[in-house]
């Protein structure tokens, strides 16, 4: 039987671990309540940025109070970003099935002529398949019950995950009239010339893709600040930084949230209340743990 090699902590002992790395702890019971609250592991994260590992202890005058300090702006940014990609994944749904009706086909889903790549396809059919077979909304047993099993894509894509839809949106065939070229039309872009622009495939599929990911982070609670995110979105030419980022952080999502925004007035009350987010804890937070460069009012 394996072993794990290191000593198992109880809470005393992890209190007693922090206290004697360094941490400056104004109230051992807030300390004791945290760590059964939140968990050592998970304040770890946040703690990092302080922390020395070659001399294994934090910065002088590190507080536990900063590090709840910004746990608590990680919570709100956490629910502040799970609304907003809450609309635009409503909005997406909407917008591909309507962008699919384009061949006047209710079971287009079902076609692999409307859809690139062919193995790809049956691959995300079995997917949908195990989605619509899983459901329980009403609306999914009246097809079952009244309409001989035949699902309508209006239907489907409403019990879709956001990862499928990501997947359909990448196989969809391009070209004028195409399905992508309906659902691109609703995601235009002003380019550095002033021009309004279609994404294409390989923008709107990043930027899908992207938020699938940021999706997943937040709807596990898991921590955004100083956080790498593996996935690189395509970026606009107006909104990259110079230098770009070494490392791939929350600030490119939220750029991406932009790009795919339902509507203009409902980015704008994200970006009214995000920057209020950031002026709120701005004494105690560090914008670059974002990946936020030092201009980034002027893109969001």
């Amino acid at each position: 039987m394996l072993s794990y090699p290191k000593t198992i902590l109880t809470i005393p002992q992890q209190a007693k671990a922090i206290l004697d790395a360094g941490m400056m702890v104004s109230d051992q019971q807030v300390l004791l309540k945290s760590l059964t609250t939140i968990g050592y592991y998970r304040l770890r994260g946040y703690c990092f940025p302080f922390y020395n590992n070659d001399t294994k202890k934090y910065r002088p005058d590190t507080q536990f109070d900063h590090i709840l300090k910004i746990y608590s702006f990680d919570r709100a940014l956490t629910q502040l970003i799970f609304s907003f990609l809450s609309e635009i994944e409503v909005a997406l749904r909407a917008r591909l099935s309507d962008a699919l009706l384009v061949y006047k086909d209710a079971l287009v889903l079902e076609n692999p002529a409307k859809f690139n790549d062919k193995e790809l396809f049956w691959r995300n059919m079995g997917v949908v398949s195990s989605e619509i077979a899983r459901s329980s909304d009403v609306f999914i047993k009246h097809h079952f019950n009244n309409h001989e099993g035949d699902i309508p894509v209006w239907a489907a894509v409403e019990v879709m995950s956001f990862g499928t839809l990501s997947k359909i949106i990448k196989n969809l065939l391009t070209g004028r009239s195409s399905a992508f070229d309906s659902l691109a039309t609703r995601y235009t872009y002003t380019s550095a010339s002033g021009v309004p622009v279609k994404p294409s495939m390989r923008m709107l599929s990043s930027w899908t893709h992207s938020l699938v990911i940021l999706r997943n982070i937040c709807a596990h609670n898991s921590r955004l600040y100083n956080r790498i995110i593996n996935v690189r979105p395509v970026i606009l030419t107006l909104d990259r930084a110079t230098p770009s980022a070494t490392y791939p952080k929350v600030y490119q999502l939220i750029l991406t949230m932009k790009y795919l925004r339902p509507y203009d007035s409902s980015w704008q009350n994200f970006s009214t209340a995000y920057k209020n987010l950031i002026q709120k804890y701005v004494n105690f937070i560090d914008i670059a743990a974002l990946g936020m460069p030092p201009d980034w009012t002027q893109h969001l």
